[in-house]
């Protein structure tokens, strides 16, 4: 090996360990890289997850709601509606609901007058609606028998709704616009209107405790 070549030598070696050392920089920075990169797909994957199993809950929810209301009777599907299209419920859901026919809240042929019977049987319901710890919406539906016609049915009961409503304002402080009224006069009976007995049973009103 003659002399040029050995002082050449140490060059070349010092050049090779310096190419060694940026090799293994870039490694190790390539490396940090695909750690952040991973950490990052690992963060989206996560939050993609979170957002599924919130999808799942809120799947599960509506489709709770949606048994629970195909279980209940037509009068409490429509105010339900009601109540979730004009925008008072929080929840939307039946949480009360009290039909007062002839043996509670008793109401004469072509009356809305309320009788003693049907006061205290409202006052044990307001005691019932006061221990319900949460933000209600009540409405009060008025029904009639076949006796008279459409237009006379409908307002007859509308007018027991409304006599109901302000009972329930004025002695028991139920506030006013948490409650609505409405008439379905003759058109949804829960007996035969061929019988006395079935007619009485038709006269009524019906109170949907909503959240």
């Amino acid at each position: 090996m003659t002399r040029r070549t050995l002082r050449i030598l140490p060059g070349l070696v010092a050049i090779g360990i310096a190419a060694c050392a940026t090799t293994s920089d870039v490694d190790q920075k390539i490396a940090a890289s695909q750690a952040k990169t991973d950490k990052k797909i690992e963060s989206v994957e996560t939050q993609v997850e979170e957002l599924q199993d919130k999808q799942k809950a809120t799947d599960s929810e509506l489709a709770d709601q949606k048994r629970a209301i195909e279980q209940l009777g037509q009068s409490a599907k429509d105010a339900l509606q009601r109540a979730t299209e004009a925008g008072v419920l929080a929840k939307g859901k039946v949480v009360l609901q009290e039909s007062f026919t002839e043996d509670r809240v008793r109401f004469k042929t072509s009356s809305y007058e309320l009788t003693k019977d049907a006061k205290v049987a409202l006052d044990e319901f307001a005691s019932r609606v006061k221990k319900l710890d949460t933000h209600i919406w009540i409405e009060i539906q008025g029904h009639t028998d076949d006796t008279g016609g459409t237009e006379v049915n409908d307002a007859l009961g509308q007018q027991r709704a409304e006599a109901v409503r302000r009972y329930l304002a004025r002695e028991h402080k139920v506030p006013l616009a948490r409650m609505s009224t409405i008439s379905y006069g003759d058109t949804l009976p829960i007996a035969p209107n061929k019988t006395a007995k079935g007619r009485a049973q038709n006269r009524r009103v019906v109170i949907i405790v909503l959240e």
